[in-house]
């Protein structure tokens, strides 16, 4: 099981052609290994680039939602998540979400799945693009 993050999810079911080579290659691997998976709050950041019209949808907001949802395995957050989220160090992004998401995959021991140059930077979430 790998796990993606909010802009991995877009690309896969909106623009699949922008995924990279490795990042196509490990979602495909993690869904035949035992499923892909999000963080809760990837639920939440959908949501609101839609509501902010940074993202358009061919269906409502809901009912992609319910799509992602069916489509991945998700991981609520809890007080392992939110303690490890808050510990990363200067170099991981200071976002709320970012940071749960690298929590996420932390705590559940899962290689993450982002084109964020920040987070893969960092080097404190193992990570493939």
């Amino acid at each position: 099981m790998v796990l993606a993050d909010t802009q991995a999810v877009l690309r896969l079911i909106l623009q699949p052609d922008l995924l990279s080579v490795k990042a196509e290659i490990a979602l495909r691997n993690g869904a035949q290994q035992g499923g892909l998976a999000i963080a809760a709050v990837t639920l939440w950041e959908i949501a609101l680039l839609h509501a902010k019209g940074r993202i358009l949808l061919d269906k409502p907001v809901e009912s992609f939602l319910q799509q992602v949802e069916a489509a991945f395995v998700l991981l609520p957050l809890t007080r392992h998540i939110a303690v490890r989220g808050a510990q990363f160090s200067k170099r991981f992004p200071k976002d709320p979400a970012d940071r749960q998401i690298g929590g996420t995959a932390l705590v559940h021991g899962l290689t993450l799945v982002t084109s964020d140059k920040l987070v893969r930077r960092s080097g404190e979430v193992p990570c493939i693009w």
